[in-house]
């Protein structure tokens, strides 16, 4: 059975690349910048993840307990922005890079799974303040 996450609504601008300081933000992005503080991990617990924001069809934060990972995924994922929620089936604890997210399509007042994408790395990130 998938397991839908809960998704936080966020104004932002994506990352396109990390560096290893910082977090950019691609042209087309919706992410809001951050700094990345860590390494990136191949999976963080399910158990763990208290929200996730979509910021356009590649990006997506998790919090994870008090961290925040920013998933940049390998390939654009066409409409998970427009859809703004996703689900994913998993037998393991973690949800991992190797993982793949299913858009949740919600055409006729029904949620289905729509089309597949997978998962890049997790970074750990914290978000920028504006100045």
């Amino acid at each position: 059975m998938p397991r839908y996450l809960p998704l936080t609504v966020v104004a932002a601008i994506a990352l396109g690349a990390c560096t290893q300081q910082s977090a950019e933000s691609t042209p087309k992005s919706k992410a809001p910048a951050a700094k990345v503080v860590g390494e990136a991990v191949n999976c963080i617990p399910i158990a763990q993840i208290s929200s996730s924001t979509v910021h356009d069809d590649q990006t997506i934060d998790f919090k994870v307990g008090s961290k925040l990972y920013r998933n940049t995924l390998p390939n654009s994922c066409p409409g998970l922005a427009f859809e703004g929620g996703f689900s994913y089936k998993t037998s393991q604890s973690q949800l991992c890079n190797v993982d793949i997210i299913h858009v949740l399509d919600r055409t006729g007042g029904h949620l289905r799974e729509g089309v597949g994408c997978g998962l890049g790395k997790f970074v750990p990130i914290e978000l920028e303040k504006k100045k």
